[in-house]
C-alpha cells in the first residue's frame, strides 16, 4: 500500500491563537506539512518556521498562493477576513477560519454564501464542539435533548466586547445541543457598552427546550460549564476535563486526568487538536464540516440576536473600538 500524501497546508496569520493551538497541533500531526506561513509583520512568519519546524514564511498573499497548497489556516483578525478568504476560495483551496467568522453580520453572509458556492470545504473552529468532555456529556442525550441547559462562560477581567468574543462558544454550543433558537431575551449591565460586565440570555428553541446563558466578567477566574437536564438525569460539565453523570439512584464523576487517556493536555481538552483533526480529515473525504461556514453563520445569526436584545453594540456595522 502507497504511503498517503501529505497534505500541504499555509497558516495566515501568527498571533496567539496561532502559538498557542493551531501550530502545535497541525505540526504534529504526520499526514499534513504546513508548507507557508504568512504575517503581516514578516519576522513573526520567520520566527513561527523556526520554532516549529515549518516550511517557508512568505511575504505576501501572492507568494502564498504560489506554495503549492492543498488548503489554507485562516488566523487574521476578524476584521479582514473577507481580504484573504475570497482569494483563497478563488484559489481552490479548503479553508479553516478562526471564529467568529467576521466582523459584521453582512460579511457573515457574504462570506458563508461565498463558501458554499466555492465547492472549497470550509470549516470555522468551534473548537468546543471537538472537545472531549463535551462529547461524552452530549453523548447522554443521544435518543433525546435535554429540555433544559444552563451555560456559563465566565472570565475573570472585562474584555472587549466580551459576550461576542467568548460567550459565542455557548451559544454555539447550545445551536448543537438543542438545534435552532425560536425566542430569545437577554440582558446586560455595563459602564462601557464595549466592555459589559455581565451579559445573560433565556432562549426557547424549536425543539420546544429552554437554555440560560450567563457570563460575568467579574468572576474571579475562568470559569465554564453546561448543566443539561432531561431524561431523568443531569449531566453537568466543566471544562476542560470533568464530567458528572446524575441519575435517581447514583452519581458518577469522571475526571480526565493523565491517568485517564491523557486527555488534561490543554490541546486535547479544550478541543483544538480534534477540530484540526475533523477539517484535515474533511479535506480528505470532501465532507461538509460540522462547524461549516454556512452553519456558522446560523450561530452569528443568534449572537446577534443577543447581543440586540441585551442593548449591547450588534453586528450590523463595523465595531467602534479598537481592541
Amino acid at each position: 500500500m502507497s504511503e498517503q500524501k501529505k497534505l500541504r497546508i499555509g497558516v495566515i496569520g501568527a498571533g496567539s491563537i496561532a502559538y498557542s493551538a493551531h501550530f502545535p497541533v497541525l505540526s504534529s500531526f504526520q499526514d499534513v506539512e504546513v508548507a507557508a506561513v504568512l504575517n503581516r509583520t514578516y519576522s513573526k512568519a520567520e520566527d513561527a518556521c523556526r520554532q516549529f519546524g515549518l516550511g517557508k514564511a512568505v511575504r505576501d498573499l501572492d507568494e502564498f498562493l504560489d506554495q503549492g497548497l492543498d488548503a489554507a489556516v485562516l488566523l487574521t483578525p476578524k476584521t479582514v477576513r473577507k481580504e484573504y478568504l475570497i482569494p483563497l476560495l478563488e484559489a481552490k483551496l479548503d479553508v479553516l477560519v478562526e471564529k467568529p467568522l467576521a466582523s459584521t453580520m453582512e460579511e457573515c453572509e457574504f462570506l458563508a454564501d461565498a463558501s458554499q458556492n466555492s465547492g472549497q470545504v470550509v470549516m470555522v473552529a468551534f473548537n468546543r464542539r471537538y472537545s472531549p468532555v463535551f462529547q461524552r456529556g452530549m453523548a447522554e442525550f443521544k435518543d433525546k435533548a435535554p429540555h433544559y441547559v444552563l451555560a456559563h462562560k465566565c472570565r475573570e477581567f472585562k474584555e472587549y466586547r466580551a459576550t461576542l468574543e467568548n460567550s459565542i462558544h455557548m451559544v454555539d454550543m447550545l445551536r448543537y445541543i438543542l438545534g435552532e433558537c425560536a425566542e430569545v431575551t437577554a440582558r446586560a449591565r455595563w459602564t462601557d457598552p464595549f466592555y459589559e460586565d455581565v451579559c445573560t440570555a433565556q432562549l426557547e428553541f424549536e425543539n420546544g427546550s429552554l437554555a440560560l446563558i450567563g457570563a460575568s466578567r467579574e468572576a474571579g477566574q475562568w470559569y465554564e460549564r453546561v448543566e443539561m437536564f432531561g431524561e431523568n438525569k443531569t449531566v453537568i460539565v466543566e471544562s476542560p476535563d470533568r464530567l458528572t453523570i446524575v441519575r435517581p439512584e447514583y452519581e458518577e464523576v469522571r475526571n480526565s486526568t493523565p491517568l485517564h487517556k491523557g486527555w488534561s493536555n490543554y490541546l486535547d481538552a479544550i478541543g483544538f487538536r480534534a477540530c484540526d483533526r475533523h477539517f484535515i480529515d474533511c479535506c480528505r473525504t470532501r465532507e461538509k464540516p460540522l462547524t461549516s461556514a454556512e452553519d456558522a453563520l446560523k450561530t452569528m445569526q443568534l449572537m446577534n440576536r443577543i447581543l440586540q436584545s441585551a442593548g449591547l453594540p450588534d453586528m450590523t456595522k463595523e465595531w467602534g473600538h479598537e481592541e
